[in-house]
């Protein structure tokens, strides 16, 4: 069996001409518009927490490196008390991972505690 037929579903009804082909130009400027961007930022003042709030509230994810701070730093202490606020009322989610990252989600994203095994 080709790989069309099992696309297909093997004998049904339908054939190649019946399906649409996307354009990928016209994909992507509509998952741009609408989809969630993930962004890497690096935090290493107070300033820096401004585009990531901004960018969680505008729905997207946020990969924070905080490898700046020591976990035990006031700031950072700070720092993530003010981004779980967000996290709080997106009512997205909020982890550190290690002593270097901080990940915060928009609303209803959820980070497992687990890890895939």
């Amino acid at each position: 069996m080709g790989i069309m037929s099992k696309i297909l579903g093997g004998g049904g009804n339908r054939s190649v001409d019946d399906y649409v082909e996307l354009d990928m130009d016209d994909f992507a400027e509509a998952t741009a518009e609408t989809g969630m961007t993930v962004h890497i930022a690096e935090i290493g003042d107070q300033r820096d927490v401004i585009p990531i709030k901004d960018a969680v509230y505008d729905g997207d994810f946020v990969i924070a490196d905080i490898t700046r701070h020591s976990t035990s730093d006031r700031t950072i202490e700070h720092i993530i008390d003010e981004l779980r606020q967000v996290a709080q009322e997106v009512d997205g989610d909020i982890i550190q991972k290690g002593d270097d990252q901080i990940i915060i989600t928009p609303t209803g994203v959820r980070v497992s505690r687990q890890k895939l095994s």
